[in-house]
């Protein structure tokens, strides 16, 4: 249960050793409140990532099941496996999709930040949250929880720009930009580019093998099914959210201990971008009971 703990000693939510729940700094890596006024244990108690797992997969999955319900489509393929159960593109218009199109000509630039909410099939919000429940828990264990909530937002949002960005200015790319785009792929690739970071900054060639050769099987992979046609792959967005973790990892700096001004950082990303998906969300419910009406 989730109590306060008013007297002994807690866990430093930063450094992991033994300090009194009301110690000012943890002496061994000078965090200020290291016991967090006594609910350290409580915080602790949602492990590494402090719930942010299971909130993401929990929340996009319940928006990809209510864009799919407003949708009104039958069980079946649309455009092959990967159209199963695809919600309709005007739901996901509603929902806030990002691409060329929402971002560059309509100045939607808040889609930025709801696109990673939302899915375009089954297969796509399947695959995406099993990316989600394998690497966020381990990103999470390298940087802290806070740093890996920045890293997964800021990559979305990379991601998101970059794809918007080539398709609006260099169109004739092949395989590159969206003039539509949504899925939290962006993100995933971000944590990656942070894995990969991570093994240069600390030496570890283990973690960067591994980074780099999921980054890049991942991506021929996404290169060969987004070509093959049929598939919701944008190659652009994981190259930029690739880049956005990389770069986000590396301004955040997993050497240093975590600090409660990136646990503040990490809360005003989700609520900006719970913000900008909840009116969302309540417009597409509105609107598609409108028209049924």
């Amino acid at each position: 249960m989730l109590k306060r703990q008013r007297t002994g000693s807690v866990l430093c939510t930063s450094c992991g050793v033994l300090v009194g729940v009301n110690d000012a700094t943890c002496y061994n890596c000078g965090r200020h409140n290291p016991g967090l006024w006594g609910w350290a244990p409580a915080v602790r108690s949602l492990g590494n990532d402090l719930g942010f797992t299971p909130f993401i997969i929990g929340a996009c999955s319940a928006i990809y099941v209510l864009s799919w319900a407003l949708s009104g489509r039958p069980i079946g393929m649309s455009g092959g496996l990967f159209g199963l159960m695809s919600p309709s593109p005007l739901v996901l218009e509603y929902l806030g999709e990002s691409g060329a199109i929402p971002v560059f000509r309509d100045g939607q630039w808040l889609t930025l930040l709801t696109a990673g909410w939302l899915h375009g099939s089954l297969l796509h919000v399947l695959f995406n949250m099993i990316g989600v429940w394998q690497l966020l828990p381990s990103i999470a264990e390298l940087y802290g929880a806070g740093r890996t909530v920045i890293i997964y937002t800021l990559a979305g949002i990379a991601g998101f720009l970059l794809s918007s960005a080539l398709k609006a200015y260099v169109p004739w790319l092949p395989y590159l930009g969206s003039y539509y785009t949504v899925g939290a792929s962006a993100s995933i690739f971000g944590l990656i580019g942070a894995a990969a970071y991570y093994g240069r900054r600390t030496g570890s060639r283990v973690a960067s093998n591994q980074a780099w050769s999921y980054a890049l099987s991942a991506g021929v992979y996404s290169f060969l099914l987004g070509g093959a046609g049929g598939a919701m792959i944008d190659n652009a967005a994981h190259i930029g959210g690739f880049a956005g973790g990389y770069f986000a990892g590396r301004l955040l700096d997993p050497l240093k201990h975590e600090r409660i001004d990136h646990l503040i950082v990490a809360a005003v990303c989700l609520l900006v971008s719970v913000g900008a998906i909840a009116p969302r969300i309540m417009a597409a419910i509105i609107a598609v009971v409108r028209n049924a009406g």
